[in-house]
């Protein structure tokens, strides 16, 4: 898994020629920390497939402001660099595959 962070988001999502997920996740959220290792299994599995990203939204301000996260965690699902799907709240590995294999 990638960090995003608010400097490199253009180069690692928008510019990504393979598909990115980015979840956008907080130390202290409890259902981010229950989404975290189901993210790491996919990124495992998929390997190279698609990306997987991590933001850490106590850390950036201006990617989550962009994309109007209220809720944490989110995942943001874009291909060819645009946003094409959204999931919020912790959520089942296999609703997180179904959304990932749309791409």
């Amino acid at each position: 898994m990638i960090e995003v962070t608010d400097t490199n988001f253009d180069e690692l999502v928008k510019n990504s020629q393979t598909p990115v997920v980015v979840d956008f996740w907080a130390t202290w959220c409890g259902p981010c920390r229950i989404i975290g290792p189901i993210l790491e299994e996919i990124d495992k599995e998929i390997d190279g497939k698609v990306v997987i990203g991590k933001c850490n939204v106590d850390e950036c301000s201006e990617v989550p402001m962009k994309f109007g996260i209220r809720n944490i965690p989110t995942l943001l699902f874009f291909k060819n660099g645009e946003l094409v799907d959204k999931m919020v709240g912790a959520s089942t590995k296999a609703k997180i595959m179904e959304k990932i294999n749309a791409l």
